[in-house]
């Protein structure tokens, strides 16, 4: 039996439930949404959306769109109504992924099972990418989110907010510049670097659905939880994932040298870290009330994800 409870067996059964559980419906909202995006009719820049449409449209499980579906759906929203908003996020992970992946950065070759936008594009198209879809998701939202013009700007800020130095980009500096010398400051940087867009995922699209004030703090609550999760299983996938499952090189963490839960804490005792942050998700979308259903699932998900 492994640190949290579960042996091998029970850990795959787990996997293939929680993979059977996932919101599909809600993913495949997204990934239309995404094919149907025209980032630009010049003819000029077509080679440009060709490096930008290579990486947003190389899979995965869209996990940071599929949250904000999923609180509209438990908001009685209409996912729908939110789909921009969603989509925006999606635009800027991918953003992400691109620029963590250049030489400079973390020199990786493969992503979601294909190589890199660098490997294909070359560095000076994939930084252009990358910056382009960054900018594409803020007019997507301010073009296409329909709602009260408040509630649009207090979500768009949610963006901007979780993307800047208090949120994505900080967290990528404080990982490239290894300062997380202290447990408190190796959660601040996941927080960062993983926590804020997660958070503004579900916080903006609670607010997009009219949610406000104090009633916002559960929601906010859970998703920081979620983030964290996200991360442990996401150290723990560096050390005992396989490339070919992963979609992305393993393994990168160590020979980057860089300081995880699995560095600091040990695998068996971050097997563990994840098992609890689970556990917390699920006691605070509890306190949201009523069926958790899709958010429970991608819960479910990310706790026992393999990709």
């Amino acid at each position: 039996m492994s640190e949290d409870g579960r042996s091998r067996g029970e850990g795959a059964g787990a996997d293939a439930g929680a993979a059977t559980r996932y919101p599909e419906h809600l993913r495949e909202l997204v990934e239309r949404y995404l094919d149907e995006l025209d980032f630009s009719a010049a003819p000029a820049a077509l080679p440009l959306v060709s490096a930008m449409r290579y990486s947003l449209l190389a899979g995965g499980k869209r996990i940071r769109p599929v949250l904000s579906l999923a609180v509209a759906e438990r908001l009685g929203c209409p996912p729908a109504r939110v789909l921009p908003f969603a989509a925006a996020l999606e635009l800027i992970h991918t953003y992400s992924l691109i620029h963590d992946d250049l030489p400079a950065i973390d020199d990786d070759s493969l992503r979601r099972g294909v190589p890199t936008c660098h490997v294909m594009f070359g560095e000076d198209i994939a930084i252009l990418a990358g910056d382009g879809l960054f900018a594409e998701a803020f007019r997507l939202i301010t073009d296409r989110q329909q709602g009260d013009a408040a509630l649009v700007v207090a979500a768009l800020s949610e963006v901007a907010w979780a993307t800047g130095v208090q949120g994505m980009v900080g967290g990528q500096y404080m990982d490239v510049a290894a300062t997380a010398s202290r447990d408190d400051e190796l959660r601040l940087l996941h927080s960062l670097k993983t926590g804020r867009l997660i958070e503004a995922a579900v916080a903006g699209a609670a607010i997009l659905c009219g949610v406000s004030g104090a009633a916002l703090e559960p929601y906010r609550a859970f998703a920081r939880e979620i983030g964290l999760l996200f991360q442990i299983v996401d150290d723990i996938l560096d050390v005992d994932g396989e490339t070919v499952e992963l979609g992305k090189t393993a393994g990168k963490d160590a020979r980057l040298d860089k300081t995880t839960y699995v560095s600091r804490f040990g695998l068996d005792r971050a097997r563990v870290l994840a098992a609890e942050s689970h556990e917390r998700a699920q006691a605070r979308l509890a306190d949201l009330g009523g069926d958790p259903g899709s958010l429970a699932a991608v819960s479910d998900y990310i706790r026992h994800r393999r990709s």
